[in-house]
């Protein structure tokens, strides 16, 4: 690593996620955690932020998705090339698991920013010749096997993360756990303080707990209780490193099982959610916490369409970096945002002709929905009244929609299933499209050549959200329950669109379904519909103030100023 002093000389921010989307060509992400991975790290060079960005190596990637005629998703491995993007690294580490030995080695990849950061991002690899031939093999594939592969390929990324950086002589002041799959580095990190101290026993001191906490930040991603990552303790014993008491690993991460948010909010001193409401949910799961709220955001440079990049970069000079610039969105002519957008359109129209054969037209209000197909998400609802959505929406929308469903998630898959399935319903009528293989690179087209935005998650489940963050910073409104961001984003028919009832008239234990597609329908009939058609420059005015409103504060460099005077510097 040639430049490693360049790298070492400062003291840096240590950020651990377990998977990071910085392009398609890496695949290393499966979706909204992975990309604001990369978005952070993207805004931390651009800010100039001393940051270390530390995941896995996934060999085989997350997967490939392929649709069968009935709709059903199938599995591939992605075949890419390592060496192609990253430099191996010299570095090893050393763990031990199923008291076996194993060696961690580092690849290189460079993030560098047009305004003269860069940030080093490390992905951590078990696939060197001496390990054990199933070991060679932990960080093939991202969020794939059973607990026991998740647990070994956590103890890679806290522990082996930790040691690598150490080995490569990093100075750490802080470490950011991006979810709590990285949460074993504070037993890592307490075995360093406590080395460190002379201190040989089996115990740790307030005082070696106090160092570990003062370095550690910990933000969740998600209020879903199964969300949180559990392992049983027969499980961590057979397979965990001996440095550690077991007693001491309850103490931190629970009596039953090692509850890995635990682990990481007991010894973190800085405890955030991903939203303001998030935020609020966290604190009710976790009363024993002070929990805050940093909203996440998206790159602006990576997720703007390159007809709006050349009409900010005309108008609005010096926006990528100070996305704050976005209010002025007024200098800029309604008639010139509407090209913008129609040239985004068209070019993804061209994509979805290319991929699938199928014409859409240009002139239709076209509604777009892409996400993982996690049931909660409930990308069907919007057909759950057929004959009503044909009734007023013949030959007024087409719909495109994209995502993957996780390998094991049977009912993920049949939430896709039944929308290809649609199509074939409402041909001739309705439009629908379900792009194969959504992507960073479908994403970027996907999102710009949409004009309007649909989520529409059961509540309180979308921690924040980025996706619609996306759409806002290329005009294209949001239409979404009042959840995540959009609770903080949402002005009604000025930035877009709230589905179904305000957050303090939502009882969490209800799904609300109901209401939610009773208002959807009725305000796509009785208000956005009409708009589009019957009301240009009012359509526009919205798409301006999504911009202008939206964009300009719901992005990764608002984020990290955030993290760096809220978390990081004390």
């Amino acid at each position: 690593m040639e430049r490693r002093n360049i790298y070492i000389q400062n003291q840096h921010i240590a950020y651990f996620s377990m998977e990071i989307g910085l392009n398609a060509d890496i695949p290393t992400y499966s979706g909204g955690l992975g990309v604001l991975a990369g978005d952070t790290i993207k805004s931390a060079a651009d800010l100039n932020i001393p940051l270390v960005a530390v995941t896995l190596l996934y060999r085989k990637g997350y997967f490939r998705q392929e649709f069968d005629p009935t709709g059903w998703q199938h599995e591939h491995d992605i075949d890419w090339k390592p060496e192609r993007y990253l430099q191996l690294l010299p570095h090893k580490a050393l763990i031990s698991m199923e008291q076996r030995d194993i060696k961690i080695q580092a690849w290189l990849y460079r993030v560098k920013s047009p305004a003269g950061g860069e940030i080093p991002v490390l992905f951590l690899d078990t696939d060197i010749p001496g390990n054990d031939d199933q070991d060679r093999h932990l960080t093939d594939h991202l969020y794939g096997g059973d607990q026991t592969l998740r647990l070994k390929q956590e103890i890679i990324l806290g522990i082996g993360g930790a040691r690598i950086l150490q080995a490569m002589n990093f100075s750490i002041k802080k470490y950011h756990m991006n979810e709590g799959h990285a949460s074993l580095l504070t037993l890592e990190l307490l075995n360093q303080t406590r080395q460190n101290l002379g201190d040989n026993s089996d115990d740790f001191s307030s005082t070696n707990i106090r160092e570990v906490a003062e370095k550690c930040v910990f933000t969740t991603h998600t209020p879903v209780p199964a969300g949180h990552d559990r392992f049983p303790y027969d499980l961590v014993e057979k397979i965990m490193p001996r440095d550690i008491p077991l007693a001491t690993l309850k103490k931190f991460a629970g009596e039953e099982d090692l509850n890995m948010t635990m682990l990481g909010m007991n010894l973190s001193r800085f405890i955030n959610g991903v939203a303001k409401r998030h935020g609020q949910i966290s604190q009710d799961m976790f009363p024993g916490f002070q929990i805050h709220a940093i909203t996440n955001g998206i790159h602006p440079y990576t997720w703007c369409s390159p007809f709006m990049v050349r009409l900010f970069n005309r108008y609005l000079p010096g926006w990528a970096n100070e996305p704050e610039l976005l209010v002025r969105v007024d200098t800029i002519s309604d008639d010139e945002i509407w090209d913008a957008h129609c040239g985004a359109k068209a070019l993804f129209f061209q994509y979805i002709h290319e991929q699938t054969g199928t014409q859409l037209d240009p002139e239709l209000l076209t509604i777009g929905f892409a996400r993982r197909a996690a049931t909660y998400k409930r990308g069907d609802l919007i057909f759950s009244n057929i004959e009503r959505l044909l009734d007023m929406g013949a030959g007024k929308l087409q719909f495109v929609f994209g995502g993957k469903a996780h390998p094991q998630d049977n009912e993920g898959k049949k939430v896709i299933q039944r929308i290809i399935q649609q199509a074939e319903k409402m041909r001739g009528k309705i439009a629908l499209v379900y792009l194969e293989n959504y992507n960073m690179d479908t994403a970027a087209q996907f999102i710009p050549g949409v004009d309007l935005w649909l989520n529409n998650p059961m509540r309180p489940l979308e921690a924040s959200g980025t996706s619609g963050m996306k759409a806002a910073l290329n005009g294209v409104p949001n239409f979404s329950v009042l959840d995540g961001w959009w609770i903080e984003g949402h002005i009604e028919g000025v930035t877009g669109w709230a589905i179904g009832p305000a957050p303090h008239d939502v009882k969490d234990d209800s799904s609300h379904a109901d209401r939610d597609l009773e208002d959807m329908y009725d305000k796509l009939e009785r208000v956005i519909i009409p708009l589009y058609y019957d009301n240009h420059p009012g359509w526009v005015r919205v798409m301006k103030n999504a911009i202008g409103k939206n964009a300009y504060y719901f992005n990764t460099h608002v984020m990290m100023r955030r993290y760096v005077t809220e978390a990081y510097i004390h």
